[in-house]
C-alpha cells in the first residue's frame, strides 16, 4: 500500500504529505486496517485523490518485485517486534492457549514467518480485491474543512470506484476455559516473568469498560491493589501490570509481574492470587472507584486531543457499532460503572479458567511458577 498506484508513483504519497509538513501511515489489528494522512487543509483534495487512487488502482502497479520487498519488510517487523524482542512471544503464546486453532483470533496479526514465506503476490491481490473495496471501507475526515466542498471531492474521486464482492462479517463468540492451563517458555532474557490471562469479552460487550476499571484498581497507581502489595509493601516485584486487551468479539484480562532478585514466580503468583481473591470477596471501595473511573475517563478524553484520534473514534463507532457518535455512549458508559458492576465482573471472569505463562531464561525451567505443573 506504500509502493505507489497507477497515477501516484512511488514516493509521491510521502512528498505530498511529509513534504508539506504532514505525515501518512497505517496500522492493522485483529479487526481492521486503517490508512491515514495528516496534511494542511489546503492539501485535503490531494490526499483524497491519492487515497482513492490507491483504493482503485493499486493492483495496476503491484508486481513481484514490490511484493517481495514488502514481504521482507513484514518478516523483519515480525523479527524485531516479536521473535527478537525480550518476552516478545508472550502475547502470542497466551492467545494460542486461550483460543482453539479454529478461532480467527488465535493467530497473530503479523503472521508467522512460514506463512509469510509461503504467500504469493496473487494471494495479496485476491485479498485486496475482497477487503479493500469501497463497499468495505469507511472514510473519516476531521479538521479545518469545508463540508460541502469536501463531500464534492469525495464523490469526485471515490464515486466511480467499482464495488467488490459482498462480505459476510464473521461473528465470533467469546472464548471460555473450563480449567487452568500452565505453560513455560524459555527466552533469551535475564529475568523470568509471570503472565496470567483470563478470557473475557470483546468491545461488543458493556463489560469491556468495566474490566478497564478493574485493571485501574489493580495495577495503575502506587495505591492500586497489586502494585501496593507486591511492589511497595512486600517489595517482591519490580513491576506489575494489569489490563483488558480487547478486539471486537474477543478479549482477555491479563496480569503481568516481574520479580525482584531472590523472589520467585511461584511466590508472586500466590501473592497476586491472594490479592485478587480478597478483591472478589470485598469489591472495590468508594475511593478506588473514584480514582479508577477518573483515570480511565481522563485517558479517554486525552485520546481525543488531535484530529487523527478523533477520526479513529468516528471510524470505530461506525464500523463496529453502526454509529459514528458511539464515542458519546462509550464515554457515558465509563462514568456509569458502579462498584456492584466491578465486583460482578471480577467474580464472573477472573476465575479458575485461565492461562498461566512463565517466561524464563534459557535452561532455567526451574524458575517457572510451579514448574512441576507447567508444560514447556
Amino acid at each position: 500500500m506504500f509502493t505507489g498506484s497507477l497515477n501516484v508513483p512511488y514516493g509521491l504519497h510521502d512528498r505530498y504529505t511529509e513534504g508539506v509538513g504532514g505525515d501518512n501511515n497505517g496500522s492493522t489489528n485483529n479487526d481492521r486496517t486503517n490508512y491515514y494522512e495528516n496534511v494542511p487543509s489546503n492539501y485535503l483534495e490531494t490526499a483524497l485523490w491519492m487515497e482513492a487512487d490507491r483504493m482503485g488502482f493499486l493492483l495496476d502497479k503491484l508486481d513481484e518485485a514490490k511484493f517481495t520487498a514488502q514481504r521482507d519488510i513484514v518478516q523483519n517487523e515480525r523479527r524485531q517486534g516479536t521473535d527478537n524482542q525480550p518476552y516478545g512471544r508472550g502475547f502470542e503464546i497466551i492467545t494460542s492457549q486461550l483460543l482453539p486453532e479454529s478461532n480467527p483470533y488465535s493467530w497473530p496479526v503479523v503472521g508467522y514467518i512460514a506463512d509469510l514465506k509461503s504467500a504469493g503476490v496473487e494471494d495479496v491481490k485476491e485479498f485486496f480485491r475482497l477487503y479493500y473495496a469501497p463497499n468495505n471501507a469507511t472514510l473519516a475526515i476531521v479538521g479545518d474543512i469545508d463540508p460541502v466542498k469536501t463531500k464534492q471531492w469525495v464523490v469526485k474521486y471515490f464515486g466511480e470506484l467499482k464495488k467488490g464482492a459482498p462480505i459476510a462479517r464473521p461473528k465470533v463468540e467469546p472464548a471460555t476455559l473450563n480449567a487452568e492451563k500452565r505453560v513455560t517458555f524459555e527466552d533469551r532474557v535475564q529475568v523470568p516473568r509471570l503472565y496470567v490471562a483470563w478470557p473475557t469479552v470483546g468491545s461488543d460487550s458493556d463489560d469491556d469498560r468495566v474490566l478497564d476499571i478493574v485493571a485501574a484498581i489493580l495495577s495503575e497507581p502506587r495505591t492500586a491493589r497489586l502494585t501496593k502489595e507486591l511492589v511497595y509493601d512486600k517489595q517482591s516485584a519490580a513491576n506489575v501490570g494489569a489490563f483488558q486487551a480487547t478486539s471486537e468479539n474477543h478479549g482477555f484480562f491479563m496480569t503481568q509481574i516481574t520479580p525482584r532478585p531472590n523472589h520467585t514466580l511461584t511466590e508472586l503468583e500466590a501473592a497476586a492470587d491472594s490479592v485478587i481473591a480478597r478483591f472478589k470477596r470485598e469489591g472495590p471501595t468508594a475511593e478506588e472507584m473514584t480514582k479508577a473511573t477518573a483515570g480511565v475517563e481522563f485517558g479517554f478524553v486525552a485520546g481525543l486531543e488531535n484530529n487523527l484520534a478523533k477520526a479513529e473514534q468516528l471510524l470505530n463507532g461506525t464500523v463496529f457499532h453502526g454509529d459514528a457518535g458511539y464515542y458519546k455512549k462509550a464515554y457515558a458508559g465509563i462514568k456509569s460503572v458502579t462498584a456492584a458492576d466491578v465486583k460482578r465482573v471480577v467474580n464472573k471472569y477472573l476465575g479458575a479458567g485461565r492461562v498461566v505463562l512463565s517466561i524464563v531464561p534459557q535452561g532455567k525451567l526451574d524458575q517457572a511458577s510451579k514448574p512441576e505443573a507447567s508444560k514447556k
